[in-house]
């Protein structure tokens, strides 16, 4: 065979690898973004901490209806070193939505008509659920229970093998029965006994509740 083939045969060759090389790096490029945000541990930790179950790790996971709750979650998370998921209803709850004094808003309206509770949420799943031991779910109390949105996520998920400590966040309300009313919801999973805390409870407070866990 000529120099001049195999030079032009080495060339195509090359040529091709580059094509399937490039190709493959840019396999990736549609995929959807985690709703998760990571914990503030550094990456090496993080990596150390990215395997299967029984690997430790902790979610708080959170529906805020007007910012206490979402407070709260992010200082559970931080004494946890754990993540956080936030759920969000695909048609949000306006201020309007949320004034249980009067009889004509959304929230009242679906009180008072348990079919209209069923929330779609915009992502009820979380990626690498099966790296988390320890699972946060926060509330609002509404009207005595655990504020309606987490219950598709609750009933969406399997919880088996997770310890779950429900908590949450009202003027006056205790947790009540919400605690057990969402493990009877999920029917898998370790529930634990769980907390109320009062809007503009300290970080301190916070997480002296979560040091007593023993975790």
């Amino acid at each position: 065979m000529k120099k001049s083939t195999v030079k032009k045969l080495t060339a195509l060759f090359v040529s091709l690898l580059l094509v399937f090389g490039l190709a493959s790096c840019g396999g990736n490029g549609d995929s959807e973004e985690s709703t998760v945000v990571p914990s503030s541990e550094n990456t090496s930790e993080a990596a150390s901490k990215s395997g299967g179950a029984g690997t430790g790790k902790t979610l708080v996971v959170y529906y805020s209806a007007t910012g206490n709750t979402e407070e709260v979650a992010g200082f559970i998370a931080k004494a946890t070193n754990g993540d956080t998921f936030e759920l969000v209803p695909k048609e949000p709850y306006s201020d309007d939505d949320l004034n249980w004094t009067d009889d004509k808003s959304r929230v009242v309206r679906e009180h008072e008509n348990p079919d209209e509770r069923d929330i779609e949420l915009t992502k009820t799943t979380v990626d690498d659920w099966e790296s988390y031991d320890t699972v946060f779910i926060g509330y609002p109390i509404w009207w005595g229970i655990a504020a309606w949105p987490v219950d598709g996520f609750v009933k969406a998920n399997d919880f088996t093998g997770k310890n779950v400590i429900p908590f949450c966040t009202s003027a006056s309300s205790g947790l009540g029965d919400s605690g057990k009313l969402l493990e009877d919801q999920a029917g898998t999973g370790n529930w634990m006994e769980g907390e109320r805390f009062s809007s503009g409870v300290s970080e301190t407070e916070v997480q002296a509740w979560v040091n007593g866990l023993n975790l």
